[in-house]
C-alpha cells in the first residue's frame, strides 16, 4: 500500500518523515478545531501512524513502527483526540452487572438510522459509496481487537479468542470476513485492495478505524478495546440483517451479500460472548475497568452515529463522494 496524499501540515511532515523527503524532524503540534473526528489532517496522521503497527507501507521502513519521534509526535496528536472522546463518551457506571448496562447504554442509543435508508431506499451508487467508507476498516477486520488478546487471561482471553476465530472464518481463508467483504466490493466494482480507498474518504471515515487502533495499541486501554467490541457485536445483527436486505433490493446474489448475512448468524451469538463471557469475565477479574469498558462502548456509538449522519446528511443533497481522489493533497 502507498502512503495516501497528505491533507495537512501533521501528515506531510509524517509523510515526509516516512519517506525521507522532510526537512525538519520536530513534530509539528496540532492545532485545530474542537471537533478532532472531522479533522482530515488529525485523522490522517493518525491513521497513518497506526498503520505502521499493522501492515505498513511500500517503501517505508517496518523499523519505523518503533520510531521514538514518530511514536512521540502520535502521542501528542492523540492527546486532542482522547480529550473529546472523554468529553463526549464517558458515562458513570452503575452496579448492575456490565453486561446489563452495556445492553441498557444500547437500547437507549437513538443514532440516525443509516441501515433502514439502505434497506428500502439507497441507490446502486450510495450502497457502494457506504461499502467503500466500510472497506477502510472491513478489510482489516477484526485486526484491532486482536491487539488484546495478549492483554486477557482467564475466561476473558478464550472469549476474545473464541469471537476472533469465527471473524477470522474459522481457519478458513475464504470465509474471512474480510474476503466476505471483498465479495461485495467486487460486486458494486469497487478495488478490493487493502487500503485503496484511504485517500477518498472523509475524517469521520478514518476516525471509526482509528478509535479501535487507539485502544488497540494502548495497553492502558484495553478495558475500552473488549467494550469497543462488544458494542460491534451487540449492534450488528439487525443492521446487517438491513444491510442484506439492501444489497439483494439492487441486485446482489447470495454470495454478494454473504458478508452481511454471515453477520446476522454470527452475531447474534457473539454479542452473548462479548458481553457476559468476555466483558463480564474481565470485570470480575478487574472490578474498576467498567467505566473504561463502558467507556469504549459508548465510543462505538458515538463515532458510528457520526459516520451515519455524515452519509445521510450528504445524501441530501449529493450523490457524490464525500472527498474526490486526492482533492486535500498538500
Amino acid at each position: 500500500m502507498q502512503l495516501p496524499p497528505s491533507r495537512g501540515p501533521l501528515s506531510a511532515w509524517l509523510s515526509g518523515l516516512l519517506t525521507g523527503a522532510g526537512g525538519a524532524q520536530r513534530t509539528v503540534e496540532f492545532v485545530g478545531s474542537g471537533q478532532p473526528f472531522a479533522d482530515e489532517d488529525l485523522q490522517l496522521a493518525l491513521w497513518i501512524a497506526y498503520e505502521l503497527q499493522y501492515r505498513g507501507f511500500d517503501d517505508v521502513d517496518p523499523d519505523a513502527q518503533w520510531d521514538p519521534g514518530i511514536i512521540a509526535a502520535r502521542t501528542q496528536w492523540e492527546r486532542p483526540w482522547i480529550n473529546w472522546l472523554e468529553a463526549n463518551c464517558r458515562v458513570r457506571p452503575t452496579d448492575e452487572p456490565v453486561a446489563e448496562q452495556l445492553r441498557a447504554m444500547i437500547d437507549a442509543d437513538d443514532g440516525p438510522r443509516l441501515a433502514p435508508y439502505l434497506r428500502r431506499h439507497a441507490t446502486r451508487e450510495q450502497f457502494r459509496e457506504f461499502v467503500l467508507n466500510r472497506s477502510v476498516y472491513q478489510l482489516k477486520e477484526a485486526d484491532p481487537h486482536s491487539f488484546g488478546i495478549p492483554h486477557l487471561d482467564g475466561a476473558a482471553k478464550a472469549a476474545l479468542v473464541e469471537i476472533e476465530a469465527d471473524e477470522y472464518g474459522g481457519g478458513r481463508p475464504e470465509r474471512m470476513h474480510s474476503e466476505l467483504f471483498r465479495t461485495t466490493m467486487r460486486w458494486l466494482g469497487l478495488d478490493d485492495s487493502y487500503g485503496r480507498y484511504v485517500s477518498e474518504v472523509p475524517a469521520v471515515t478514518l476516525a471509526v478505524s482509528n478509535v479501535m487502533s487507539l485502544f488497540a495499541v494502548h495497553r492502558r486501554w484495553t478495558a475500552a478495546l473488549i467494550g469497543h467490541l462488544a458494542a460491534l457485536e451487540m449492534t450488528s445483527t439487525l443492521p446487517n440483517r438491513q444491510y442484506a436486505a439492501g444489497a439483494a433490493r439492487l441486485g446482489a446474489t447470495k454470495d454478494q451479500a454473504r458478508y452481511f448475512t454471515e453477520h446476522v448468524e454470527a452475531d447474534a451469538v457473539h454479542e452473548q460472548i462479548a458481553a457476559h463471557d468476555l466483558c463480564g469475565s474481565y470485570v470480575q477479574q478487574h472490578p474498576d475497568a467498567i467505566s473504561d469498558i463502558l467507556f469504549g462502548a459508548r465510543c462505538s456509538l458515538v463515532i458510528d452515529n457520526l459516520f451515519a449522519e455524515h452519509l445521510l446528511t450528504r445524501w441530501k443533497v449529493s450523490t457524490r463522494y464525500l472527498r474526490p481522489p486526492h482533492a486535500a493533497a498538500v
